[in-house]
């Protein structure tokens, strides 16, 4: 039988439209805007000003804190403003803009196709290369990767988990990446697992990707050895990071514990080919693979795109409208949120753009809550949804501590199985970020 997580889940619609794509180079933008926030913790420091003239890799922004991440510029051109711009949360952030003219990259950077498989750095070299180059989680969270290489004091990593699920409806981003670049995904996994020191790691990939599980395998058993694919049984979210290790190691992670208790790390198969570019090719972070897709455009495609690239012009390439378009979702369905207007930036958490009809962009009519229970049914945290967003709704901030709010990881499978359509997660997100920062409030 296939593995997977034992609590919770649930099926909706897969809708991969764009799974049979190739990857396409998006043309270059006329002005890129690189927010300062694209990763969890603090914002980055801009280094450069108004006037400069910069190459693709170049820094712009270094790391604010440990955890925090360098920024380098997605384009060549010259530093028009250091401003704001409203990013896909809603809140205005500071950002670089940068007027494209041509396309030059810095001198440093390896841009042939050649394939470099073996890698002779050591294992303090490798983390240092991705500090330096901003390499983050790119599956959504935009951990800074370094941080995850660099477990506390008294934790040792067993094992190395690639999260190549991707159980997201609609996006598949992962599964063209890893169709055009298994070797060099594969290579990546190699040089992560020199950096922790451990020689087991396991590839996650949902059993809907037949074709990668079949790729990735024949060429782990020609010349990797300890990395093996691990086919997983199609159910959302097998891609939570928590639910990912149960389904492999058969290990739960304690309510506010990191995976490295259980011995884990797992990395985004994105992040793992974006850790290749960076220690073979000393590439930072500049671009990255987004599935535009929905039935607000004409061509679901998978793009590669720089960083700072309007979502507008991802969705013209797709043959959308951004006029005609109901609702901009930015990631998927089930965890996405719907941008304020189509001029927010890609970012390097960017994975997907969702384009809906106004038809399919309205939500039904919240009704009273008729005490079926299913939401507690699929939660895949073991939490009580409807009890969270009671406490949210009544602002009862001890009880939502109480039952473990903070443990809630904002899939939303209680709002998509809710027969009476009530607004669960938005709720529950109201009072995990009112918990969070009492809990903070509290340590300081």
């Amino acid at each position: 039988m296939l593995k997977t997580f034992r609590i919770g889940g649930i099926h909706p619609p897969e809708n991969k439209w764009s799974a049979s794509q190739a990857i396409i180079p998006l043309p270059l933008p006329k002005q890129a805007v690189v927010p300062l926030s694209q990763h969890i913790g603090a914002p980055s420091e801009a280094v450069v000003q108004k006037g400069d003239n910069v190459k693709v890799g170049s820094l712009i922004a270094r790391a604010g804190g440990f955890i925090s991440a360098a920024i380098h510029s997605p384009v060549s051109g010259t530093v028009a403003r250091i401003d704001h711009v409203v990013d896909a949360s809603g809140a205005a952030r500071p950002a670089i803009y940068i007027n494209v003219e041509g396309d030059e990259w810095d001198n440093s950077i390896d841009r042939t196709a050649t394939l470099k498989k073996d890698c002779t750095l050591t294992e303090k070299e490798i983390i240092d290369r991705i500090t330096r180059s901003g390499i983050v989680g790119l599956g959504g969270a935009t951990f800074p990767t370094h941080v995850k290489l660099s477990p506390p004091s008294g934790c040792k990593a067993e094992m190395l988990i690639i999260n190549a699920v991707e159980c997201e409806p609609y996006l598949t981003a992962d599964h063209s990446l890893m169709l055009a670049k298994g070797e060099e995904i594969l290579a990546g996994v190699g040089i992560l697992m020199k950096a922790m020191q451990v020689s087991a790691a396991v590839i996650g990939i949902e059993n809907n990707k037949r074709d990668a599980i079949a790729l990735l395998t024949g060429l782990a058993a020609a010349g990797y050895p300890g990395i093996k694919v691990v086919p997983l049984k199609v159910k959302y979210p097998q891609g939570g990071e928590k639910q990912l290790i149960d389904a492999v190691m058969r290990r739960q992670v304690k309510s506010g514990a990191l995976p490295i208790s259980v011995g884990a790390v797992v990395q985004n198969v994105g992040t793992v080919y974006a850790v290749y570019e960076a220690v073979q090719k000393n590439k930072p972070l500049v671009e990255r693979v987004v599935t535009v897709t929905g039935k607000g455009v004409a061509k679901p495609a998978n793009f590669l795109v720089r960083i700072g690239t309007p979502v507008r012009d991802l969705i013209e390439a797709a043959g959308g409208s951004v006029d005609a378009a109901g609702k901009i979702i930015g990631g998927g369905p089930m965890m996405g949120r719907a941008l304020a207007n189509a001029d927010v930036p890609v970012t390097k958490g960017s994975s997907g753009i969702l384009v809906l009809p106004a038809e399919a962009a309205v939500r039904k009519p919240s009704q009273p809550c008729i005490r079926c229970a299913k939401c507690v049914h699929v939660c895949p945290m073991g939490l009580n949804p409807t009890l969270l967003m009671s406490a949210g709704e009544y602002q009862r901030w001890d009880l939502a501590e109480d039952e473990l709010v903070t443990d809630c990881i904002e899939c939303g499978s209680c709002s998509y199985i809710c027969p009476a359509n009530r607004p669960l997660l938005d709720y529950i997100r109201l009072g995990k970020g009112k918990v969070t920062g009492i809990m903070r409030a509290r340590k300081s």
